[in-house]
């Protein structure tokens, strides 16, 4: 801000830059993700597996919508949730903004494109966040996709669904001196359940929907903790995290319980929404921050210029009051002459 008024940015390529790039990127991340969960464009590998293995022989527990937390409501939360939570934190921060004095935040100009199109700094920094955040999302989508197509992991309910023939493949049943497993399948042929089911049932490792609800909570709650600001208390932000926390671990607690999928699915998903969400705020959004001017983040060397510094006494050596100071070319203070006694 100078003399009162917001400074003006003036370009003309900010919007094919945005429709060119940003949106055929995007474009490019849902086309993949559509790809891998809705199609067979990428098919998921066939894993073999022990006859009468108890590990995945569960009771069947219906079909995706019949979940206590179905897929709908899922993408539901994972997507009004943060957006409603950025939206206000971005009104709050433009209607009430913060003293200079309290935080040192770097000033954005607003940008003209054109003789119609202003882009203040809230509007671009709200279009930045939920930007960065929709690409994570899908982003995510095909971490857990691809993970899920390549290893082929079965769920916990694969036997039920698969309905192997065990007489067929060779299976002897189990018997007290032989309790545990003792034939690996790995016949492509040997599950005579459904093949979208038995296809499903492939896709268990990682989690994708502890990946999606770790995502959006970690990209909130950094949100929360880096952008909020409460007055009185310390421990405002800290609940609301947690309370962002406990939806997230309820879904994979339910997954795990409704024998969809195993433990060690679910802590994949969640570690795989978590580095993402990770990623995209310390390297992409800079922590919530505005970027400098120049389009460029300074380098943590480079910052040390501005941080506050300390006078060695080595380079520095303070005059006590009093003494006078010497021009160059004058006689050390040792060897200045007496003065003379008048007789």
């Amino acid at each position: 801000m100078a003399g009162g008024r917001p400074q003006l940015k003036r370009s003309f390529s900010i919007i094919p830059c945005f429709v060119f790039v940003e949106s055929v990127l995007l474009g490019v991340v849902v086309l993949l993700a559509y790809r891998l969960e809705f199609t067979d464009t990428f098919p998921v590998h066939t894993q073999g597996f022990f006859c009468y293995d108890s590990t995945y022989a569960k009771p069947y527990p219906g079909p995706e919508a019949a979940s206590r937390v179905p897929p709908a409501l899922i993408y539901a939360l994972v997507t009004a949730g943060p957006t409603l939570t950025i939206l206000l934190g971005e009104l709050a921060r433009a209607f009430f903004p913060a003293p200079s004095s309290a935080i040192p935040i770097i000033r954005e100009s607003t940008i003209v494109s054109g003789a119609c199109c202003r882009f203040s700094p809230p509007l671009r920094r709200l279009v930045r966040f939920l930007g960065v955040y929709s690409f994570g999302l899908f982003t995510t989508t095909i971490f857990a996709n691809a993970g899920q197509v390549v290893t082929g992991n079965p769920t916990p309910h694969f036997l039920s669904v698969c309905r192997p023939n065990y007489t067929a493949l060779g299976c002897p049943p189990p018997s007290p001196d032989r309790p545990g497993p003792d034939r690996f399948v790995t016949d492509q042929g040997a599950c005579a359940g459904s093949p979208s089911l038995v296809a499903a049932a492939r896709r268990a490792f990682p989690c994708k929907d502890a990946a999606l609800c770790a995502y959006a909570v970690t990209y909130t709650a950094m949100y929360v903790t880096l952008v909020f600001r409460v007055k009185g208390s310390r421990l405002v932000k800290p609940s609301l995290c947690l309370a962002l926390l406990c939806p997230a671990f309820l879904v994979g607690v339910v997954r795990v319980a409704e024998y969809r999928n195993h433990w060690s699915d679910v802590l994949a998903g969640f570690l795989t929404g978590a580095a993402i969400a990770i990623f995209l705020v310390t390297c992409v959004v800079h922590n919530f921050q505005s970027r400098p001017p120049s389009g460029r983040r300074l380098s943590p060397w480079e910052d040390l210029g501005q941080a506050p510094t300390m006078d060695s006494p080595l380079e520095k050596n303070p005059r006590p009051a009093g003494r006078i100071r010497h021009r160059h070319g004058s006689p050390h203070p040792s060897r200045r002459t007496a003065p003379a006694v008048a007789t």
